[in-house]
């Protein structure tokens, strides 16, 4: 047998696998190189009506080198992109640079300090020379050094990027796609002015968005109503915010925190006098009001104090309750108990510990009040909240601090919103449905003078800009939206994401959640790189606004890049009507060749290959930009292209975990992605990153992964080395075919029949393919690599086992088949791992790229269930002969075998075509089914028969029910005869005989009648 192993069979040995056998950097450089010269990557238009297939990535921010966590969506995309070239398409996969936004700036400024954690990582972690960190100073050369690293790191990593394309968001002619852009949505009326909360740096004046905040946040802020409660005895308001207006009517006492310092402070110009704690002061103030600091107090001079609620006009009580914070909301907060669990456990919790006598307070006068009830016809069975109190009987409270408190307000608040009614205690609100209250209580208090009015706050704090300083929302006034809110685009929207394929399909929803809370978006600031807002150059234009359509520029870019179209001379003449002529097919092409100084054969070549090339067929990024670049990037491309250019395809994944930890600088575990390429090579770092997640989940890295990864990767490498060496390759190696290609020529064309087990691995080695493919259509990458390292493995280890049975070690076609499915292995795993792969292909005599191979074909008549289903005869025979062994704790003298008669075959049969057929299950039905037909009518004697054969039959996988209706039955005694000597081996009795009868057999040996106990599928033995 050619592939030997020195332990176990499944897996070379160690003996055999050698670490240093391969030299990992030249290897991959070796191949790198030659990528290149053969220009495999680069994709064109084709007027062959070759299948296009283009893919894009989220292009990366150059501020840092990327590190492990970054190569999931990057291999993810070039797995992607090298199956679909192999699979036949011409594939444009391309990659650009993020430079815009203020980032960058922050860290210049950082540098210029001398901030000495930021230049100890840019030395100790990045490795970044003292005389570069110096040039720091200047924006652009931290966004150039780091742009080398992440384009070194990619080809490190073997991504098939056409570099040809290349640019960065702050080039003179993407600045002007850009400029078109807005241009273009301005004219559409999707660019508002006004004022609208965002969130703000107040070091840098400038708006903030995900790029801009420490760890990629995207800031986040829910609208509250600031409802105005008076202390009773002069005017001084309480301010209390709340997301819930409508529970205002259930207002029982106010909560202050006793231990903190509140202040009393004018606002707008002394119209009116607040106590808030000092950060609410703060935050007032980004929210346009005057605030003047007239004297501070302690919460605890409040408690016992009275304020009136404004809508009943009812005294309520000042309570103390330490677990109001001091930056959330106001500081104060309303209590409703009847309808929050917070405050209801508090109140509990406040009653048995404290006597506020001393206040002339009796608590247990205070008690919640209901003023909604849910109603009961609409609640799911499984829920049995229909109040608080059931809500904290349900999670188990005991006090304030527990964390079920959370789960039980979320499903109180979640019911009452969808199901709850106002209670008659509410006024003209009576009976309304809460949605419709809410909403109807919230315009009354803001309309009506000194009663409220709207506060913002993150949900997601603290949020902190990139510049090291704590942001906050603002009141912005003149400020540049795109208008996502508008009612007709989001129609639009939400009906694309219904019609495109997103993976994985359980994002759709949170989607359409993204689409429904957006509102507008500024998309302007007043520092940082990029492009000048085209009608007021004040603002530049933000870094989640010029990065939603840049995939069409990728189309441009080539024939910017290349001198042979000598388009760079005319950069400064090409204006808004080229991007309108190429992308949106509008204009003259005369005037537009006169306008921009060009040829009108270059601009029609530049539209012939947009339109050949778009849509995106794929885009593919993190889980992280779906409420923000990935929103963007579907209302973008609807708000200014035709719907036969909007996206095909959006794909999300999750994160990347090392060791099962969040990537943190402070944990340090945060590994640049070259220099885990160094230390394991980038195959390894690719699989080690795929292998342990599917899609949306989050991967975890691990070394100990990578290094068995490795190990997997020198077996192959060790195999290859090993099929070089037989005298057997020498003489089937002919260039003109692919290796995969000329066996299956050459094993058609065998003069001898094949054995069962040579027909039962070729069809295993179709269902892998078949397998491997239906998990790339849905990028299961995970299920994928899973199938090629592992689960063939153990079909190559069982059918070893099989040819060594029957001493076929040596056997030509035996080799044969076992280099084929080798082959087509290395075929199937190179999308995931191309150097290797590339390497092993190339020394098996393949004269092109395994890139320019075709994906592995599923040959649909090479799939033999007999053979399948007589394999898993045999190892069920085995394993109910070694279970007996076990039982008995005795070794056999001889081994007896009884096959079923073929009456029992013929009412198994009809059993199995009932099920499979009809889906019937119920033994009555079944027998009476049996009894109707003549041929099976004598079921009925032998109903135990038939009720373990249903059994068995229900016990069996679909698709082998289905292969033995097919079948119609199975020669099981000429089975057991061709695996005597393996079933032997396999319970380790080489010397004991195997003596096999039929169940109708008159002179057949059977001293315990065994034989009337055996079934179709499972025949009956007998140990003697």
């Amino acid at each position: 047998m050619l592939i030997k192993h020195s332990r176990g069979e499944n897996n070379l040995g160690s003996k055999e696998i050698n670490d240093n056998s391969i030299n990992w950097k030249e290897l991959e450089t070796k191949w790198k190189s030659r990528w290149k010269e053969e220009h495999l990557f680069e994709a064109d238009y084709d007027n062959t009506n070759k299948k296009k297939y283009f893919i894009t990535v989220a292009f990366p921010y150059p501020n840092s080198p990327q590190h492990i966590g970054h190569g999931r969506t990057y291999s993810l995309a070039d797995v992607h992109a090298r199956y679909m070239r192999m699979k036949g398409y011409n594939v444009l996969f391309p990659m650009g640079f993020h430079y815009t936004g203020t980032p960058i700036l922050a860290m210049s400024k950082r540098v210029i300090a001398e901030d000495q954690d930021l230049i100890g990582t840019f030395k100790n972690l990045y490795n970044v020379p003292e005389n570069i960190i110096k040039s720091f100073i200047e924006p652009e050369n931290i966004a150039k050094f780091f742009h080398n690293e992440i384009k070194l790191g990619m080809q490190d990593m073997g991504y098939s990027i056409d570099w040809r394309r290349e640019f960065t968001t702050i080039d003179m002619l993407y600045s002007k796609f850009i400029t078109w852009q807005f241009k273009t949505l301005q004219k559409k009326g999707l660019i508002v002015q006004g004022s609208h909360p965002v969130g703000w740096c107040p070091y840098d004046k400038n708006p903030v968005s995900q790029h801009d905040t420490i760890g990629d946040v995207e800031p986040e802020f829910s609208e509250y109503v600031l409802i105005k409660f008076r202390l009773d005895d002069n005017d001084i308001i309480l301010p209390t915010a709340t997301l819930r207006p409508e529970t205002i009517f259930g207002v029982t006492n106010l909560w202050v925190n006793p231990d903190i310092e509140y202040f009393i402070i004018d606002v707008d110009n002394n119209a009116e006098q607040w106590i808030v704690t000092k950060e609410a002061s703060t935050k007032l103030e980004f929210l346009n009001h005057s605030i003047k600091i007239n004297r501070t107090i302690k919460g605890n001079e409040l408690i016992g104090k009275f304020a009136t609620n404004i809508i009943s006009n009812v005294n309520i009580p000042i309570l103390p309750a330490k677990f109001v914070k001091p930056d959330t909301g106001t500081g104060i907060v309303m209590s409703v108990p009847g309808h929050a669990p917070y405050d209801f456990q508090a109140l509990i919790d406040l009653k048995k510990e404290t006597n506020l006598l001393s206040f002339n307070i009796d608590l247990s006068q205070i008690n919640p009040i209901k003023i909604i009830e849910i109603q009961e016809a609409n609640v799911n069975d499984n829920s049995l909240i229909l109040c608080v109190e059931d809500a904290i009987s349900k999670f188990k409270i005991n006090n304030q601090s527990d964390l079920g408190l959370e789960k039980a307000t979320n499903e109180v608040y979640h019911l009452e919103y969808y199901q709850g009614r106002m209670l008659p205690n509410t006024g003209k609100y009576a009976g309304m449905d809460v949605q419709l209250a809410k909403e109807e209580i919230k315009n009354y208090l803001l309309a009506t003078k000194n009663l409220a009015e709207i506060f913002y706050e993150f949900v997601n704090k603290p949020i902190k800009c990139r510049c090291g300083n704590e942001c906050f929302v603002k009141l912005l006034n003149d400020q540049w939206f795109i208008n996502y809110k508008d009612k007709e685009w989001k129609h639009k929207v939400h009906n694309y994401i219904d019609e495109v394929s997103i993976l994985p399909e359980d994002l759709r929803q949170e989607f359409h959640n993204v689409v429904d809370w957006l509102k507008e978006r500024a998309c302007a600031r007043k520092s940082g790189l990029g492009t000048k807002l085209p009608w007021d150059h004040e603002w530049i234009i933000e870094s989640l606004s010029d990065s939603v359509i840049y995939m069409a520029y990728y189309i441009i870019s080539k024939f910017v890049n290349e001198q042979k179209y000598s388009m760079k001379k005319s950069l400064n003449n090409i204006d808004e009507s080229f991007f309108d002529y190429i992308l949106l097919g509008i204009g003259n092409v005369h005037e537009v060749a006169k306008n921009c100084n060009l040829s009108i054969s270059l601009i029609q070549e530049i539209r012939n290959e947009f339109i050949y090339f778009y849509p995106v067929d794929s885009r593919h990024s993190g889980r992280d930009l779906v409420p923000n670049h990935l929103s963007f990037f579907i209302f973008n491309h609807i708000a200014i292209f035709e719907k036969k250019f909007w996206p095909h395809q959006i794909v999300v994944n999750g994160s990347v975990l090392m060791e099962g930890k969040k990537m943190s600088k402070s944990l340090g575990n945060i590994i640049p992605l070259r220099t885990a390429i160094q230390e394991y090579g980038a195959d390894t770092i690719r699989l080690a990153i795929l292998i342990s997640s599917e899609l949306l989940q989050d991967a975890d890295f691990s070394f100990d992964t990578a290094r068995s990864i490795r190990i997997k990767l020198l077996e192959f490498y060790t195999l290859s080395q090993q099929i070089l060496t037989s005298n057997f390759y020498n003489k089937v190696s002919n260039p003109n075919l692919s290796l995969d290609e000329l066996l299956y020529v050459d094993i058609s064309e065998n003069e001898y029949p094949l054995e069962l087990e040579d027909r039962w691995l070729i069809s295993k080695l179709q269902r892998l393919i078949n397998n491997v493919t239906r998990s790339m259509e849905t990028l299961r990458i995970r299920e994928a690599l899973h199938n090629i390292l592992y689960v063939f493995d153990q079909h190559i280890h069982w059918y070893k086992k099989r040819i060594n049975a029957k001493k076929r070690s040596n056997d030509n076609m035996v080799n044969k088949i076992l280099i084929l499915c080798f082959s087509i292995r290395i075929k199937l795993l190179s999308p995931f791992a191309p150097f290797i792969s590339e390497e092993i292909w190339n020394s098996l005599g393949n004269r092109s790229s395994v890139v320019s191979s075709k994906w592995p074909t599923v040959f649909n008549e090479k799939i033999d269930p007999l053979s399948e289903e007589s394999d898993e005869f045999i190892k069920k025979l085995t394993l109910d002969i070694s279970n007996i062994i076990k039982v008995t704790k005795k070794l056999p003298r001889t081994i007896y075998i009884y096959c079923s008669s073929s009456s029992k075959q013929k009412i198994y049969q009809k059993i199995l075509k009932i099920i499979t057929l009809t889906n019937e299950r119920n033994f009555g039905n079944i027998m009476k089914k049996l009894i109707q037909e003549p041929e099976s009518s004598y079921a009925k004697k032998d109903p135990s028969f038939v009720k373990k054969t249903i059994e068995d039959i229900l016990s069996e996988p679909v698709e082998s029910r289905s292969n033995r209706l097919n079948l119609n039955s199975l020669d099981e005694i000429s089975i057991i005869k061709d695996s005597e000597n393996l079933i032997s081996k396999e319970i380790e009795c080489e010397n004991i005989p195997i003596i096999v009868y039929s169940e109708e057999e008159k002179e057949k040996y059977d001293p315990k009648s065994k034989s009337r106990f055996s079934r179709p599928y499972k025949p009956a033995i007998y140990l003697e």
